[in-house]
This record gives C-alpha cells, structure tokens and sequence, in this order.
C-alpha cells in the first residue's frame, strides 16, 4: 500500500464528487487533508467524518483574500503544506454563444484558480518533495461541438501544469496532472441518471467498458503523490479506460465503417 505519513495535502474543491475521493484516499493513505470549497455543510461533514487530521476551510479560490486565508489555516493547523491538489473546476458551457462574462468566469475557476493556489503554495512546499497535482479532462484534448469553456479551461490547465513543472523542477518540486475521461460523479449522475446508464453509453467510448470512478482517479493522484512517482513530473497521467488511445475511428478500421455503413 502506498502510504503519505506526516504529508499535509490541501485539495480545492473537495466538497463533493471527484474532489471528495480524492481528499478521503489521501487521508486514508495517513495524509492529514484540508479540504477547500464554497459549500460549508458538505465540507464540513466531511472533515467531521475523517477526524482530527482533516480541516475544512471556506474557500472562493475566485478571490485572492480566501486563498491566502486557506494557506494561511493550513499551516496553522498543520504547520507544513506538502501536496496541493487543484481539483475545483465548473462545467458551465454555452459553447460559442458564451458572454465574455461567462469566459471569464469559468476561466477564473478552472484556469487561474487553480494558478492563484498554486502561487500562494508554492513558497511553503518542501524543496525536494513537494507535489502538485492539477485535474484536467479529455474534454481539453479534442474538439466537441457545442462547447468552448470548459474544454479551452482545461487545455489551458495542462500547459500550465508544464511551465509549472518547468518552473519548479530546480527545487524538486514535482507538477503533474491527472486526466479522466468520464467519470461517475454528480455531473455524470445529472446526465445519465445511473451508474448502470452512465457504464452503459460509456461503454461504446472506453475500450474497458465503463465510465471511470472517483477511487480510480483518487488511486492515480495517491501515486502521484508518492515517493513511487519520485521521477514523474511535467507530464499527464491519463485515467481514462482507454478513452484518449482512440481517434475519431473509435480504433475500428476503416473496413469495418464500410462494413457498418453497407457500402
């Protein structure tokens, strides 16, 4: 087992879905956990639930002020930062019909958020052992008709996550991402309903026939927190079922279109 003794992770958006598995596998890997995000109930909760090692604080990460204060909580609690997990993102998509208002929105989420956390952060992660794991999506590797936030949002993210990695590498600092494909969460429940629907449809898209879980991507992030991804760094790791090794083919050959297809 791959465990995180004495590490302090704070993980941005953690108050439900993907952001949630991911603070309670670190935390179950032995790392104490602060939890961010806008809905106190939930946070709240869930913090409850884990103990003593876990902290919810209220965060906007929209607003400059709430980031240093979640920083700040951090270390007053925990006394170290070691793992920063940008994690909080919103799916708000109007395609090419979106208002610059809505551009920007969803940009100071998803995009300069998580850039926000990570300047207030990086100057009290350990030099040599420090960790930053950025969430990105497949939506912000191919095109897709009807959306433009979201996926522009995310593409952004994993180039940000290089120049980050870049940056820091001189101080062993180590910055990655993680990229899922679907994946069961409130926003796939919202769509599909079930789980049952949710594998169903995915199936015909992800060669090992199903939409991911949040502990699938949650396993990934533990790894590459851990000294067992010492020498990973600037790169993507992809959680995904095979979705990203297919082209617009769905890796069927061409035979088998005009097959399908009776011609």
């Amino acid at each position: 087992m791959i465990e995180l003794p004495d590490r302090v992770a704070v993980v941005s958006g953690a108050t439900q879905g993907l952001g949630a598995d991911i603070a309670r596998r670190l935390h179950g890997a032995g790392a104490r956990v602060v939890l961010l995000g806008r809905n106190a109930p939930e946070g709240e909760a869930i913090a409850r639930d884990m103990g003593d090692n876990a902290l919810f604080v209220r965060t906007d990460i929209t607003k400059d002020a709430d980031i240093d204060a979640a920083v700040a909580a951090t270390l007053n609690r925990f006394g170290r930062l070691d793992i920063l997990i940008n994690n909080a993102c919103i799916y708000t998509d109007a395609g090419l019909d979106s208002t610059r208002e809505q551009w920007l929105a969803t940009l100071n989420v998803n995009l300069v958020g998580a850039a926000m956390l990570t300047r207030a952060a990086m100057a009290h992660l350990p030099d040599g052992s420090g960790v930053i794991v950025n969430i990105t999506s497949v939506g912000g590797r191919y095109g897709a008709a009807g959306r433009a936030l979201y996926p522009a949002s995310k593409a952004g993210l994993a180039q940000f996550t290089r120049n980050a990695a870049a940056t820091l590498a001189p101080r062993g600092i180590r910055v990655l991402s993680v990229t899922p494909a679907w994946t069961w969460s409130p926003t796939l429940e919202a769509r599909a309903g079930s789980v049952e629907r949710a594998d169903r449809v995915a199936g015909r898209l992800h060669p090992l026939g199903r939409a991911g879980r949040g502990a699938d991507v949650a396993d990934t992030v533990l790894f590459a927190c851990s000294d067992m991804a010492g020498f990973v760094t600037g790169t993507d790791i992809a959680v995904d079922g095979g979705f990203t090794m297919l082209g617009p083919d769905q890796g069927r050959s061409p035979a088998a279109w005009f097959e399908e297809a009776g011609e």
